[in-house]
Order: C-alpha cells, then sequence, then structure tokens
C-alpha cells in the first residue's frame, strides 16, 4: 500500500500476538513513560540526597492509583461510551483499548506518592517537586499509544502534518474525511516543552513547598485546553466548551494562585548522626554535606558520617570494632536511617 507523504500515516497495527499472548502497542507506551518517568524521580531523588531507589516504593503505589484515577476520569468525561444507549459498562475494564484522563491520573497517583512518602517517611513536597519534571514525560510518550489505537485526533485537517485515519476509526459524521489534526501529537510536544520548562525553572529558581508541580499544572492546563478544543471524539460539554475544556480553566487558575501565594525552597537532605533529614538548599548543613547549587554532584551518593552507628550517635572508643580500617571511606547507609527519611529541621 502506497504511503502518503503529505500526512502522517497511521500504524495498520497496535496488537502483535506472542503465542497467545497479545502485545498492546498502547500498553507498551504506558509501561515505557512509566520506566522513563521513574528514571528521570530517581536520578533528581538521588541527587537532593534521598534514599536509593525510593522511587520504585514510590511507584507501587503511584502507578495502579493513577491508572484508576485515569480511567475513573475518562468514563466521567465520556459516559456514552460505558452507559449510553449502545454503551457496555464491563468496557470500564478495558484500559488496553485506550482511554486514561490525564487530571484524574495526576490527582489520584499523586495520592499514592503521598501514602507512599507516609510509609517511607519522606517529606511529600519534597518528593513531587523532585519528581515532577519525569510526568509530562512519561506521558509524552504515552500519547504514542493513542496514534497507534488512532485515536484522540482532532478536526479534519489537509496539511502535511495531518494524520491519516482509517475508516473504521473515524468518529461517526466524519466519514467522508481521511486526514485530522492530530492531537495526541501536539499534547505529545507540549508535554515535551513542558517538562523543559518545568527542569530549568526548577534549577533557576529552586523551587519548594510544590511549587514545581503548580507550575507543571499550570503549563499542562493551558496546553490541554486548546488541544481539547480541537478534538472531535465524543465527550461532555457545557456552555460550549469541553468538560476537559472547564478543568482545564479551573486548575490553571488554582495553580496560579498556588504560584502567587505559596513560600518555600528546595530541600535536601543531609544526615545528622545516622538521621537522615531535610534542610533547605543554600544552608550550611547542605553545604557540608557536598550539594553544589542545590544537587549533590553527579555519581555522589550522601552517605552518613563515618563512625555513626545505627543509633544516630559515634561509636565508643571502647566498643570493640573488628572491622578492617578503610581510611576516608565511609560507611554505607543502613536501613534505619532511610526509615527515618522525613525528619526536617529549620536551618533559619
Amino acid at each position: 500500500m502506497p504511503v502518503d507523504l503529505a500526512s502522517i500515516p497511521s500504524p495498520s497495527e497496535s496488537v502483535w500476538h506472542l503465542g497467545p499472548v497479545p502485545i498492546r502497542a498502547y500498553a507498551l507506551c504506558l509501561i515505557a513513560g512509566i520506566v522513563v518517568a521513574c528514571w528521570i524521580a530517581e536520578a533528581r531523588m538521588r541527587r537532593r540526597g534521598a534514599p536509593e531507589w525510593a522511587v520504585l516504593d514510590l511507584a507501587v503505589w503511584a502507578v495502579p492509583f493513577g491508572i484508576v484515577g485515569g480511567r475513573l476520569y475518562h468514563v466521567f468525561t465520556s459516559p456514552d461510551a460505558y452507559f449510553g444507549p449502545e454503551g457496555d459498562p464491563w468496557k470500564i475494564l478495558a484500559v488496553w483499548e485506550g482511554g486514561l484522563g490525564i487530571p484524574g491520573a495526576i490527582l489520584l497517583g499523586g495520592v499514592g506518592v503521598w501514602l507512599g512518602c507516609r510509609q517511607l517517611k519522606l517529606p511529600f513536597t519534597m518528593v513531587a517537586d523532585a519528581i515532577i519534571v519525569g510526568i509530562p514525560v512519561a506521558q509524552a510518550i504515552g500519547r504514542l499509544g493513542n496514534w497507534f489505537n488512532q485515536e484522540l485526533y482532532g478536526r479534519p485537517l489537509d496539511a502535511w502534518w495531518a494524520v491519516q485515519i482509517d475508516l473504521g476509526h473515524r468518529v461517526d459524521g466524519y466519514e467522508n474525511y481521511s486526514t485530522f489534526h492530530p492531537t495526541f501529537l501536539y499534547e505529545l510536544l507540549w508535554n515535551l516543552g513542558v517538562a523543559l520548562v518545568v527542569w530549568l525553572a526548577d534549577r533557576r529558581f529552586k523551587f519548594g513547598a510544590g511549587r514545581a508541580v503548580a507550575l507543571y499544572v499550570a503549563l499542562y492546563g493551558i496546553g490541554r485546553f486548546w488541544i481539547e478544543g480541537l478534538r472531535i471524539d465524543p465527550a461532555e460539554a457545557m456552555f460550549g466548551l469541553r468538560l476537559n475544556q472547564w478543568m482545564s480553566i479551573i486548575v490553571v487558575v488554582a495553580a496560579v494562585a498556588y504560584l502567587l501565594i505559596a513560600r518555600g525552597t528546595r530541600q535536601v537532605f543531609v544526615y545528622e548522626g545516622a538521621e537522615r533529614i531535610a534542610v533547605a538548599w543554600n544552608s550550611e548543613a547542605a553545604k557540608e554535606a557536598g550539594y553544589v547549587d542545590g544537587a549533590l554532584p553527579k555519581g555522589v551518593l550522601l552517605a552518613p558520617p563515618a563512625g555513626a552507628d545505627d543509633a544516630g550517635t559515634p561509636e565508643s572508643d571502647e566498643t570493640e570494632d573488628t572491622r578492617p580500617e578503610e581510611d576516608g571511606v565511609a560507611d554505607e547507609p543502613s536501613d534505619e536511617p532511610q526509615a527515618e527519611a522525613g525528619k526536617t529541621r529549620d536551618d533559619g
């Protein structure tokens, strides 16, 4: 079949079979997005002195909560597909067919992160500001799944960047059109831009108290408002705007208000004895721990002071120590300081 170079072709298949097991492109894109987000979050958290691989413990909570939240939001904003005259409520469970609402995923995913932070005793806003850069990158990768599913496109478009949609995937009433606005691609590019802006702004202003999250929410909401206005898939609407557009207005206003009202600067972890505590990035304690401009140098891990025992007190001279001495080498962090990671100290 010849390829029309005047537009973007859609993949001919979105499911491959490995024996009896279906391998779905949408699921692969979601998994890839989660992996990349975790990788970015782990790197950013380590440079702020967080325990190694704490992000995996957080993901155990955040990922399932995010998927459930995203699905519930999608069903709420597009109920006809499930509860309409030709709807099928059982399809609510068919997440692999597409349909995850980002606002719901972020909201419940945030609840999952909060629960994980409580379990690990990590400051929630500190963690949220650290991991937020990876979220829009994950969204961008996940949007490729919409391309494979030939869904979430916009109005008809005759341009070289228009996307071709097969007849079987066209929205009712648009069967005579073959190329459309690739709104999933617009959102993919917008999300990558959001990630870049939040990363640069956080480097410059050292956000704390959840302010990096608020910046992400504001920027994402602005992009989602205009992109949503191009889409033609069925959705609930009020006063000429789709429900997602109203939601975008609400979250943008709330996020901007939070940015203007909230105060707080970046926190990083340092050791006080054997306890990992959070302090301001520009405090003397942070400088003594080796932080440079609010982050540990690449490849450097936060380690407790040499000679600190599990209780956080220096080892007594009378205590017999049969371990080989290694001058200049700090002991590895034990499990105990990680459990106390949420303690904070006001350094003024």
